[in-house]
């Protein structure tokens, strides 16, 4: 499962992501999960089972599903109060519910 959280800067998001890696390995998952700005999701977007947007640009949401659409992605945006609370663990089973309807 390949996870992409995008945020304005690609930084925020970076203790979100090793939450979530630590998530995925406590429920024997394998998973490459990693953030990045919008800007520089193009260039990712071939690699994506799942992009995650983060709360605080939820208004990119429908322009990433729109760039999303053709590589098959999953797009959604990510839940504000796990997001507030860097909850990993509760954005990685946002993240497989999203792989589980796209299979």
């Amino acid at each position: 499962m390949k996870i992409i959280l995008v945020c304005s800067a690609g930084m925020s998001t970076s203790m979100l992501v090793q939450r979530m890696r630590k998530a995925a390995e406590e429920k024997g998952v394998s998973a490459t999960i990693q953030a990045t700005s919008e800007a520089d999701l193009v260039n990712h977007l071939d690699q994506a089972d799942v992009i995650l947007v983060g709360p605080q640009v939820r208004y990119l949401a429908p322009k990433i599903k729109e760039k999303a659409a053709p590589h098959g992605a999953q797009v959604e945006v990510i839940d504000s109060l796990a997001y507030g609370m860097m909850d990993g663990g509760k954005v990685f089973e946002q993240a497989q519910k999203l792989v589980e309807i796209s299979n």
